[in-house]
């Protein structure tokens, strides 16, 4: 049976699955594969653009792995198997009363395929979601397993939790998780140019702070999003209403959009006068919601991205210099790009590793020309040191990735003690991490 991920942009005939349900079955498949001489993925959700999981060997469904293991309310750590989706995370954290403190805004993928591939979110005081792991069990080549964490085995810690499964199988995470929060939507259209004014402003005063722009439009849709003690206190507003939600996000967010994406599609001259559109009738939206409700976008209008991490310091320069090359496209882009933020962190592999960051991320609607588009972003954004995010679009290798990444040595250390024999080896791997 085929695999193949989300965007369409990856996919894989393996010569065996298998469906563990418990850490021993999980060992057991790892060394039947092994003596079989196949390689080993994981499959989470399929949402990294990347060939991340891509295998012709064997490859191991977690979506039965799934739940809470293990929660402490005092302490806030909760241990959950490696295949829950980050939707039944916040379900069960959302019953004990706690909350993730930052997320991104798709909730499909699984836990570990999250963390391992530096999956973020924005707040320039806060990181992605590798930051908030505690500890992790590791199925290891000779299915054995060991656990780390920062005080038990410290190095394995600092490369397993951005490790692209290089390692091993995750079985289970702990995440240091918060008491559960409200926050305070402001989502509004705002010029571009005072936007970029603002950024530092934005960043700075914001718990969470975001923008999309339109290439071809004036305007940006600016999300802000902060922490409140409650719906309809002290002003606030309370929840978005059930239908306003589904007009907002399900009707014009997706449907309308998508529609507009299909007719670009089919006649790509429109594309450039659709995506003014698109950026003209943004709407503005003001509400409160447990946190996760406010994170969390559908997304169903089906696209293809690259994201890089430049230094915060470097973000307005890369996006004057991507306006000017849009441009110049040959093939026009339908899609917005997303600029977010991140404060700097001590996982090896995490592109906010030492920095204060800022994440770019361009998109093109599935089906339309793109290759040109994802070249010009790439350059410039290596041209400033930028690091691409593990599970989205590009074309670095290890040669270049050593010279952004401070401790890729170490991990490619750690990554021969754990896997000398290259048991979680595929094609993707081998570019990033070299042979």
């Amino acid at each position: 049976m085929t695999w193949q991920n989300w965007a369409g942009t990856a996919s894989a005939d393996p010569a065996r699955r298998y469906w563990p349900r418990s850490t021993e079955e999980i060992a057991d498949a790892v060394l039947a594969a092994g003596e079989a001489g196949l390689t080993v993925r994981a499959l989470g959700s399929g949402h990294s653009f990347t060939p991340a999981a891509v295998t012709s060997g064997a490859a191991l469904d977690l979506s039965g792995w799934t739940g809470i293991v293990a929660a402490d309310l005092e302490s806030g750590l909760v241990t959950v198997r490696s295949g829950t989706t980050i939707r039944e995370l916040n379900a069960g954290l959302g019953t004990l009363g706690l909350a993730m403190p930052n997320l991104g805004d798709i909730d499909a993928q699984t836990i570990s395929g999250a963390i391992s591939t530096g999956t973020h979110g924005t707040g320039a005081r806060l990181g992605g979601l590798a930051t908030v792991v505690a500890g992790l069990d590791l199925v290891l080549a000779d299915g054995s397993v060991i656990s780390c964490s920062a005080d038990k085995n410290p190095d394995l810690f600092g490369a397993a939790k951005v490790s692209l499964g290089a390692l091993g199988v995750l079985s289970t995470v702990t995440l240091a998780c918060v008491p559960a929060f409200t926050l305070l939507a402001d989502e509004r259209p705002m010029k571009l140019e005072e936007v970029l004014a603002r950024f530092d402003e934005f960043a700075a005063g914001n718990d969470h702070f975001e923008f999309y722009w339109f290439p071809y439009g004036k305007n940006a849709l600016v999300k802000r999003n902060n922490r409140i003690q409650g719906a309809g206190r002290n002003g606030a507003p309370g929840p978005m209403p059930g239908w306003r939600r589904f007009i907002e996000y399900e009707v014009m967010e997706n449907a309308a959009f998508g529609a507009l994406c299909r007719a670009g599609r089919g006649a790509p001259r429109l594309i450039k006068p659709l995506n003014r559109l698109a950026a003209a009738t943004l709407s503005k939206r003001r509400y409160s919601a447990p946190s996760h409700e406010v994170f969390v976008t559908p997304r169903r209008v089906r696209f293809v991205e690259s994201e890089y991490a430049v230094p915060r310091e470097n973000v307005l320069s890369v996006l004057a210099e991507l306006r000017a090359g849009v441009a110049r496209l040959a093939d026009p882009v339908m899609f917005p790009v997303e600029v977010r933020v991140a404060a700097r962190d001590d996982v090896w592999l995490s592109t906010s590793y030492a920095r204060e960051s800022a994440y770019v991320a361009i998109h093109q609607y599935a089906g339309l020309p793109y290759a040109e588009y994802f070249r010009l972003f790439e350059s410039i954004a290596t041209a400033a040191g930028g690091r691409p995010h593990w599970g989205k679009m590009h074309t670095r290798d290890a040669g270049y990735l050593r010279q952004v990444y401070p401790r890729f040595a170490d991990f490619l250390r750690v990554r021969d003690e754990m896997d000398p024999a290259r048991r979680f080896a595929n094609a993707y791997l081998e570019q990033v991490f070299g042979a």
